[in-house]
């Protein structure tokens, strides 16, 4: 059960990350890597058969890929409300 909500958490913490992104915050390097890290890890659930980890692998790709270039806003309030979703459901 706390592994649920240690895994929500981090869900959490990368939609904030996302959020940041979307409105200009510009988060410090080592967050994004840190919550692109942790949800290409947490993707590695797919292997199990849980088909949401589909949402973090696509998330982490999108935050490395936002280190490098900006990407459409499009791109950025997808996960960022997936992955919100996702982290208050583990909570409940």
């Amino acid at each position: 059960m706390v592994l649920v909500k240690i895994l929500g958490a981090i869900d959490i913490i990368a939609a904030m990350t996302f959020l940041s992104l979307i409105f200009g915050l510009s988060p410090f390097i080592p967050l994004i890597l840190f919550s692109a890290f942790l949800l290409l890890v947490k993707g590695l659930f797919i292997i199990t058969g849980d088909v949401l980890s589909i949402v973090d692998l696509f998330s982490a790709i999108i935050l490395i890929f936002s280190l490098f270039t900006t990407p459409f806003s499009i791109l950025l309030w997808i996960p960022a409300f997936l992955l919100l979703g996702k982290g208050f459901i583990s909570f409940v």
